[in-house]
């Protein structure tokens, strides 16, 4: 368990640096730009897979529908809502919705203790207060929800593949079946301008995505997941802000407000409640 926790804080520590290292390619169009964040990540993850010898699995019909769902909720879903509602409200609406995804994964992992329930609400109320609850319109509230499910989507609809595909195989498979998926969303929204040779610092920001944000961040996640269950390795996401909290302090392009620490303060508080819940010896069941 204590390698689970590690794993999970890690990935979701590394998902929140995101926002940070976003401003180096904010110019860049945005589908085009999540297509090459995940090419870039899946050559990796297939460069990996094959260097450890890790065979092509084939899946049954019921698995291939749980990888489909995976990456076009998970993946592809969740980052044209996050940007839509971004463009729509605003940054805060969707990371005050996304601070709820500790408190949806408890309940979306079956019957959680009351000890972590309680945690995951603290949890969300730090993420909330670090993100801040801004002004929003009901477009954008809309697109929000729907970047929680996709969230949700990534941890739930990736457990069942898990034990047969390992955190490697699932993370592969999945960001090389986004890419097809993103350039149709981008020829629709961008079209051909969706793709442009990046500048130096384009470059280092995709690179960054692409392996810290995408390949290491993915691994360490879908590790995790399956030590932990995904009510308590869903406590984690509430270092998703923490993350950017620390990112802009350090590139120098923010400084954190008393409501930030507090924030965090509030979500280091919610984790640690959180694992001092019991933790049930039934598995963790499959979706659907």
């Amino acid at each position: 368990m204590r390698n689970g926790i590690a794993g999970a804080a890690t990935a979701m520590f590394l998902v929140g640096t995101l926002a940070g290292v976003s401003g180096l390619i904010g110019s860049y169009p945005v589908y085009g730009g999540q297509a090459v964040r995940y090419l870039a990540a899946a050559v990796i993850l297939l460069v990996v897979t094959r260097a450890l010898g890790l065979r092509f699995v084939r899946l049954t019909g019921r698995e291939t529908l749980y990888l489909g769902g995976l990456t076009l909720l998970g993946l592809v879903v969740f980052n044209v809502c996050v940007v839509e509602s971004t463009r729509a409200s605003g940054p805060a609406l969707v990371g005050t919705v996304l601070g709820t995804v500790p408190l949806a994964l408890a309940l979306a992992g079956g019957r959680p203790a009351p000890r972590l329930l309680v945690g995951a609400s603290v949890v969300v109320a730090g993420a909330t207060l670090a993100t801040g609850l801004g002004s929003g319109n009901p477009t954008g509230l809309l697109w929000a929800l729907g970047a929680l499910a996709g969230e949700v989507s990534f941890s739930m609809l990736a457990i069942p593949l898990l034990p047969k595909l390992g955190a490697i195989r699932v993370s592969a498979y999945s960001t090389a079946l986004a890419v097809p998926m993103l350039a149709v969303v981008g020829l629709v929204q961008e079209g051909s301008a969706m793709f442009r040779t990046p500048t130096a610092a384009e470059t280092l920001g995709f690179a960054y995505l692409a392996v810290v944000v995408t390949v290491m961040a993915f691994f360490l996640w879908y590790t995790s997941l399956p030590r932990l269950g995904p009510g308590t390795a869903g406590l984690f996401a509430g270092l998703i802000p923490v993350g950017a909290i620390v990112t802009g302090l350090v590139l120098g392009i923010a400084t954190p407000s008393v409501y930030d620490l507090a924030g965090a303060g509030l979500v280091i508080v919610g984790i640690l409640v959180g694992l001092t819940a019991r933790r049930s010896p039934e598995p963790v069941p499959a979706p659907g």
